[in-house]
């Protein structure tokens, strides 16, 4: 059996092989995403599943949008979810069946409807250290303006999180030699 990163304990293998019985009855497509098993309709995930410390649950990619009469339905984490919700279980007495399956039919007619909250653009706030190299720099300014705003940020994230003034100096100096050979700060990790 595939290793689940998401069963975290592996307590919970009986509950989640109910939990996959029951959505099998659904006209979802089971895939291993993020180390997990994400069940999917017309290729958007629809629902996720995972067993943890303390409970285990079924995620639902578009939550936000469900009714939840029942009120049973999570947000794990305020600062970074916005539609993502959860249902948990603590022991598989818990389980309701026709409850679940009725969420799903619920899930699935989101995404079918095309439900989604938009993702908000992130404005790329560029440091006064690597604004400087950049005002100086023609060539550096026009080949960081060449790449995608996520690699812009993935060097700004780069140069800014280090705590120390010498620290950032340092990095910066790598960021620009990378910059002018216009490879990505992680491109050696990306296929």
């Amino acid at each position: 059996m595939e290793e689940n990163k998401w069963n975290k304990t592996n307590q919970w293998e009986n509950e989640m092989e109910q939990l996959h019985a029951i959505i099998r009855k659904m006209p979802l497509v089971e895939t291993t995403k993020w180390g997990g098993p994400v069940y999917t309709y017309n290729n958007k995930n629809v629902l996720g599943i995972g067993g943890f410390k303390s409970y285990f649950g079924i995620w639902f990619y578009n939550g936000v949008f469900l009714k939840d009469e029942k009120k049973l339905l999570i947000n794990a984490n305020e600062e970074n979810t916005k539609s993502l919700r959860q249902m948990r279980f603590n022991s598989a007495n818990e389980i309701d069946e026709k409850l679940i399956l009725a969420y799903i039919k619920e899930a699935i007619e989101i995404e079918e409807k095309g439900l989604a909250i938009p993702k908000e653009k992130k404005e790329t706030i560029i440091p006064e250290i690597l604004q400087k190299e950049l005002d100086r720099n023609f060539e550096l300014s026009t080949k960081f303006n060449a790449f995608s705003p996520y690699k812009q940020r993935e060097f700004i994230e780069h140069i800014i999180s280090a705590k120390q003034e010498k620290t950032q100096i340092t990095r910066l100096e790598k960021v620009i030699l990378m910059i002018l050979e216009e490879r990505g700060l992680n491109d050696k990790y990306r296929a």
